[in-house]
């Protein structure tokens, strides 16, 4: 990658042309869309919106991806695809990333890879789902810090419906901490209920 500056300028299309930025913008939206998380919220001011984007990790050179290579976080893997999970523990009682064992886009990907993701996502939420306390597995993709394709795993704690549906992530950060072997526990959970059905288990350890 070079050294020389990343230049960039606004962005220019109708699109980005009606909005106000500078300005404070109204986030009542969130607080009556979603009653049962929200009661007050503050947004930043709209910043400027710059092109290109700068390149998310593994973009100029895949050999740079941390997704590619091994990992002691990478709790269960199969032929095609990981799981990685341990790296910080939070709030939430587990959170996984997934992701192709070789570098794909979403866009790129070939079809017998994202075939195997669809049985993979019920494994992983059946799994996740026998951590005790635990009600539902969510899945999200937000695909802005990578470009190694990726998915994400987040457990619901029971009976929290503060936490249902978008706002999971928010809580994994704001929940008291599990502790280490609380966290580790939950992991070695999910490893082997996915073993189970195939793949290996915490592979680099």
């Amino acid at each position: 990658m070079s050294d020389a500056p990343f230049e960039q300028h606004p962005a220019d299309t109708a699109f980005h042309a009606r909005l106000p930025f500078g300005e404070r913008l109204d986030a009542s939206a969130l607080t009556e869309g979603l009653p049962w998380a929200f009661e007050e919220i503050t947004m930043r001011p709209l910043e400027p919106m710059l092109v290109p984007e700068k390149p998310r990790n593994g973009e100029l050179d895949p050999e740079n991806c941390s997704s590619c290579a091994p990992s002691e976080f990478t709790i269960w893997q199969d032929d095609l695809w990981q799981v990685r999970a341990g790296w910080d523990i939070g709030g939430l009682p587990f959170v996984g990333a997934i992701s192709p064992r070789e570098h794909w886009l979403l866009e790129d990907a070939p079809h017998e890879v994202l075939a195997a993701y669809g049985p993979l996502m019920q494994r992983i939420s059946k799994a996740v789902k026998s951590i005790p306390g635990v009600a539902r597995c969510h899945f999200a993709r937000w695909n802005d810090g990578s470009a190694h394709l990726h998915l994400w795993a987040l457990a619901r704690p029971a009976g929290m419906m503060q936490a249902r549906g978008a706002v999971l992530a928010f809580w994994d950060g704001m929940l008291p901490v599990m502790t280490k072997d609380m966290g580790g526990d939950h992991i070695s959970i999910v490893a082997e209920a996915l073993a189970a059905g195939g793949g290996e288990a915490f592979p680099n350890r």
